[in-house]
């Protein structure tokens, strides 16, 4: 998979992560609009790192390319995320004892909200042989939090109000390639400074006051400049383990599996990230490798929407091969599947009339058809085609349950692939445009070639091609982040891949939703 605007250099592949596949990142170029909007993307991974979810750097405006599938992420993602998420966050308690003059002071501070936050400013970047950097300036937040006291003399507490302002955060993370073949996270480096903090008690005795707005300044100060990078690396940490934790052999039904595993370390350069994925469509099972290799394709430079995949014909082909090699496109038509129209001898003789002399009594038929090679698959412009050939037997069942060789032919299918997106996985519909078919042999005379294949065309349209999509019905599940779903998707079809372009919807964890694109 390489992630990657109109540069070509990926080799074609399929859905997760493609047969040795190259998965580019790159950032767009920006959007026409305020500054602000771009921000927001960078708040949005920010927010992320610290709830452990997953790679930043595919929520920014990126471009991304595989050997099979390219991918370009997330354009317009509101900062919004991540205000809401500090807003929830939750901190402990802590306690302590100081002295002031002569007397030795306990204290508890507890019940920390965070009211507001504001974050004017934010940035990310690649760096070169490393990995992603992100950084806030100028952020503010205002915490409000309960303090308790205790001398031998007196008890008292109240209520108070942390200010924090020009605080300025840079971290860096390091990917890299885990030996299962994982993506893996590591924090690099990370620099914090605060400008300032301001205590305002909102209760409390005067020398109280003047004790705890002095030290708590402080004491908060030199706390978070001790833990908010030892809290960011625990949050990247989790969100490495929950990387490794996921599938790189996923099956896709009772058919078919795909291997999306990291061949090598990402390659991290100045304008992107290069992922070298696995990425191949297996029978389940079976894991031989396709005769063929992915051809280069490239993404379009401009676009509106926040995600860009596209999927090359290479995965189709891995794809339609293991199901060949599964044997799903071998049908066989008895009374039963063939429920739709009344499949006997007696309606064969309307397109056989030698038939007649053959089975006299109208007997049940029994259709065996097989694809003798994998299918070929073509992406064109605004078309997706298939072309099967295989072979059909056609068998009389006799009222002894035995049954009777009538005639064996070749066939040569063309079958129009209609590709949709619906609940994040590419649905493949089928549609016979054209049959050809040739008389191998036959136990009766044949008079007229062309009607046996009008039957046949028929057949198919009615039974056989529905059977294929049926099983072909679960889709293939397209590479998505953590929470999101996609929103009008729209699929742009070229020679030799296709791409997909849609929006995002973002669901929080607590239930809440929120439409990314709507964002400014």
């Amino acid at each position: 998979m390489v992630a990657g605007g109109g540069r070509k250099g990926c080799r074609g592949v399929a859905v997760f992560g493609l047969a040795r596949s190259r998965l580019s990142l790159r950032p767009a170029p920006p959007p026409a609009g305020p500054a602000p909007a771009a921000r927001g993307a960078v708040a949005r991974c920010v927010k992320m790192a610290a709830a452990g979810g997953a790679v930043c750097g595919l929520l920014l405006r990126m471009r991304a390319r595989t050997p099979g599938m390219l991918w370009r992420g997330g354009r317009k993602i509101g900062i919004e995320l991540l205000k809401q998420r500090v807003l929830k966050e939750t901190f402990p308690s802590w306690s302590g004892q100081e002295s002031f003059s002569i007397v030795k002071v306990n204290y508890t501070i507890s019940r920390f909200r965070v009211d507001a936050v504001d974050i004017p400013e934010t940035s990310a970047s690649f760096i070169p042989g490393t990995g992603v950097s992100l950084s806030v300036a100028h952020a503010s937040a205002i915490i409000s939090a309960d303090w308790k006291v205790k001398t031998w003399l007196l008890k008292d507490q109240g209520g108070f109000t942390l200010s924090i302002s020009e605080l300025f955060i840079a971290i860096v993370f390091k990917v890299s390639r885990d030996s299962t073949g994982h993506l893996s996270v590591l924090l690099h480096s990370c620099q914090l400074s605060i400008g300032s903090v301001k205590v305002k008690l909102n209760e409390g005795s005067s020398w109280i006051y003047s004790f705890l707005s002095g030290y708590l300044e402080k004491a908060i100060h030199s706390k978070l400049e001790e833990n908010i990078c030892l809290n960011i690396k625990c949050k990247i940490q989790m969100m490495d383990a929950q990387l490794r934790k996921q599938k790189v052999l996923s099956q896709i039904d009772a058919f078919a599996q795909i291997d999306y595993s990291l061949v090598s370390s990402p390659a991290v350069f100045k304008s992107h990230i290069n992922l070298d994925l696995k990425g191949t469509v297996y029978p389940l099972g079976n894991h031989t490798d396709p005769p063929f290799v992915p051809a280069p394709f490239g993404l379009p430079n401009k676009g509106d929407s926040m995600l860009y995949l596209g999927v090359s014909s290479y995965f189709l082909e891995s794809a339609t091969l293991a199901y060949y090699r599964a044997g799903v496109f071998n049908i066989t038509i008895s009374k039963d599947l063939a429920s739709t129209f009344n499949l006997t001898t007696a309606m064969l003789k309307d397109f056989v009339p030698e038939l007649a002399l053959h089975c006299p009594t109208a007997c049940p038929v029994l259709l065996k058809l097989m694809a003798t090679s994998p299918p070929v698959v073509s992406l064109q412009s605004d078309t997706c085609r298939l072309w099967i050939t295989g072979s059909v037997e056609v068998f009389a069942v006799l009222p002894n349950s035995t049954i009777q060789y009538i005639f064996r032919g070749n066939l040569t299918t063309s079958i129009r692939g209609n590709l949709t997106v619906i609940k994040q996985k590419l649905i493949i519909s089928l549609l016979l445009k054209r049959l050809q078919f040739s008389l191998v042999h036959s136990a009766v005379r044949f008079s007229q070639v062309s009607l046996v294949e009008n039957l046949l065309s028929y057949t198919l349209r009615r039974v056989v091609i529905p059977a294929i999509s049926d099983k072909l019905g679960k889709g293939f599940s397209l590479p998505n982040l953590a929470h999101t779903s996609l929103v009008g998707p729209v699929i742009k079809m070229n020679q030799g891949h296709l791409v997909i372009f849609t929006d995002v919807h973002y669901k929080h964890e607590q239930g809440e939703d929120e439409d990314l694109h709507r964002h400014p």
